[in-house]
């Protein structure tokens, strides 16, 4: 019991020094309450202001500058595109030259096998005539 008593007396004493240090407080008369609260709002504004324009710069930089690494891709693409192709051309143009001589040669092989095969005939023909 004797706790229970003392719980109370500091409870009391609690809130009495609670309501004797809330009238020591200097509460703001209501012309600096008002002025106090426009400060507030003007800070607040003023400082979205910059969030809003910082946000929109880096925003337009980071998509001109994407754009830009955008374009300078494509265009090394196209670049690899066009050396491949006329890679590509080249080689077709090689393969038919190339097939163009093989063919040009075959010629010139069976040309020249008639060429043996007659004189081969002919000189069959000679040595049976001077028989």
């Amino acid at each position: 019991m004797a706790k229970d008593a003392k719980n109370k007396n500091e409870k009391k004493h609690f809130f009495k020094d609670f309501k004797a240090e809330l009238k020591k407080v200097i509460w703001p008369t209501p012309k600096q309450l008002v002025n106090n609260t426009v400060a507030v709002i003007t800070i607040v504004l003023i400082t979205a202001a910059i969030v809003f324009v910082l946000d929109f710069v880096f925003e337009r930089m980071n998509t001109y500058g994407i754009n830009k690494i955008k374009e300078a891709v494509e265009s090394r693409n196209e670049i690899s595109n066009e050396v491949e192709n006329e890679e590509t051309i080249e080689n077709e143009v090689e393969e038919t030259q190339t097939e163009e001589e093989l063919e040009a040669t075959e010629g010139t092989e069976q040309v020249t096998e008639q060429e043996e095969t007659k004189q081969e005939i002919l000189q069959d023909e000679t040595t049976e005539q001077a028989e």
